[in-house]
């Protein structure tokens, strides 16, 4: 049974609430259940470890029964173990829903096979609406999952010459207004702003996210690389969250840190040399690029030795979208898979 307009909106919805919780070692999750007529019975997102899932959420709301022959649209499948919380596939069951209808597979080995459960009961069961939007938005945690490390983001500015300073060292601004605001909200949806001891010494960078004047409600925690001392008097140690310090060149052991303290999403934003040392380290799940129309020329350029010997054995890309901001332009990209680059080929 294809999904109806009805089913379409609340999972709009879903994900609107989803948007809510907090990011951190749990995905965010929004559900709303329907109910046989299409009217909205109640609504529910996940608001933390240790807290109800976002199903059990919405299902608590209902007086006992009244979820008998619902449909429950939820933006990721409904998990299939016991941890903190029950198994939510179970309590859709035992709450009498007859349909439920998820954006997004859970990929987790324990948490995963809600669908089928469900299946098994005698629930109708429709996947992959909205599959796009909601792995925009737990992208964070499917990386955390699948590869034990935050999804990191690697971020710079360059001019068309690749560059990303005058000779003299100075930087700001190669782009316009329009492209820094573009950076002030991606950094508002990361969880951690990375840069090297080198930027905080050069530029004393205060890695806040703002709005204009005014600060974003979210605030990634700043988060320096590199052995030489942060000054006691440097603008991030005004930051409204703690920075973290690591003392090493083992960016592994820096990611698998992160993740460990619950931090899902890296803003990568340090300069050439950590940009570079991060891309040749195969620590990047996206980049991007902001192009500014000018000519600078010399040797400041705006990635360093990212470890590509050969021509052949260029770190290449797939470009998801050009973004045109202002006078400048955005490139979003991620590395280039080996499925893709098959697929590349065989168009040629």
């Amino acid at each position: 049974m294809a999904m109806n307009e009805t089913e379409r909106r609340a999972m709009r919805r879903a994900l609107e609430l989803a948007s809510l919780g907090p990011r951190g070692v749990n995905p965010q999750v929004g559900a709303v259940i329907l109910s046989p007529t299409g009217d909205v019975l109640a609504e529910g997102w996940h608001r933390g470890a240790g807290t109800p899932h976002a199903e059990v959420d919405a299902l608590s709301q209902l007086a006992p029964g009244a979820a008998r022959g619902a449909t429950a649209v939820v933006t990721l499948e409904p998990c299939n173990h016991t941890g903190r919380t029950g198994p939510c596939a179970v309590a859709l069951i035992e709450a009498g829903v007859s349909r439920v209808v998820f954006a997004l597979d859970d990929p987790g080995a324990v948490s995963g096979g809600g669908a089928e459960r469900l299946r098994d009961a005698g629930v109708s069961v429709e996947a992959g609406e909205q599959a796009d939007a909601a792995r925009a938005l737990v992208g964070g945690w499917l990386t955390a999952l699948r590869l034990g490390r935050p999804h990191i983001t690697v971020k710079w500015a360059q001019s068309l010459d690749g560059r990303a300073a005058a000779a003299d060292g100075s930087s700001q601004w190669i782009t316009g207004p329009a492209a820094r605001t573009d950076v002030h909200r991606r950094r508002a949806q990361a969880d951690a702003i990375v840069v090297g001891t080198g930027t905080v010494l050069s530029d004393d960078p205060a890695l806040t996210a703002r709005d204009g004047e005014a600060l974003h409600p979210h605030q990634p925690v700043p988060v320096v690389i590199g052995a030489r001392a942060t000054p006691s008097d440097a603008a991030l140690r005004r930051h409204p969250q703690e920075a973290l310090f690591y003392d090493t060149r083992d960016l592994q052991a820096v990611v698998t840190d992160l993740h460990a303290r619950g931090i899902q999403s890296v803003f990568v934003e340090g300069g050439p040399t950590l940009a570079s040392a991060f891309i040749a380290a195969g620590l990047v799940d996206r980049v991007l690029v902001y192009l500014a129309p000018v000519l600078l020329g010399g040797q400041r350029l705006a990635l360093t030795d990212i470890a590509v010997p050969t021509i052949a054995e260029a770190r290449r890309l797939t470009i998801e979208e050009w973004v045109p901001l202002g006078s400048d332009l955005l490139a979003i990209g991620h590395p280039t898979s080996p499925d893709e680059n098959d697929e590349n080929e065989g168009a040629s």
